[in-house]
């Protein structure tokens, strides 16, 4: 056991981290600060101040999700480079595949898994069309944005502007 002296007192580093342990562990699991301090007779803002000491992450979690895409793997890389969450990005073709592989039951499932994917996430950034835009606001109850590279039905892949879709998600994240 680790004591360091400090001043008058002695203090067990493996008390601390113990306790700085099952913080964690009670907010992995989903419990707010002010029950996770409830809990173990804390204060909540020590609860706070210890979440702030170790973030290694400041923005806001991003998706992107795109289709028709031309240069979908270029896009795939600068999205990576800038820390994108979730990509999800296809072209044409592989929009066609992934409908027709699928059965009625299977692809509804699917579409309702990556919606619930989507809405896990601060905010989503939609690259399509006008009217594929507008579905991802009605459904997800948080700020969508939009890039168009269309109108309604798009049936060819669309070569995007790599450096208009930076620029957009450095400023979505702040």
């Amino acid at each position: 056991m680790e004591l360091i002296r400090l001043g008058e007192k002695i203090v067990s580093k493996r008390k601390i981290d113990q306790a700085v342990g099952k913080i964690l562990s009670l907010r992995r699991k989903g419990l707010s600060q002010t029950e996770v301090a409830q809990r173990l007779s804390i204060d909540r803002t020590l609860v706070c101040r210890l979440e702030n000491l170790g973030e290694v992450r400041k923005g806001r979690r991003l998706a992107v999700v795109g289709f028709p895409i031309l240069n979908k793997k270029e896009l795939q890389e600068a999205l990576l480079q800038e820390g994108v969450d979730f990509i999800f990005v296809m072209s044409e073709v592989e929009r066609w595949e992934f409908i027709k592989q699928k059965s009625g039951v299977e692809l509804f499932n699917s579409i309702m898994e990556l919606i619930a994917k989507a809405h896990s996430f601060d905010k989503v950034l939609i690259i399509g069309s006008s009217q594929r835009i507008k579905i991802f606001e009605a459904v997800l109850d948080k700020e969508v944005v939009g890039f168009e590279i269309g109108e309604s039905p798009i049936q060819e892949d669309k070569h995007v502007e790599i450096e208009k879709i930076i620029q957009l998600v450095r400023a979505i994240k702040g």
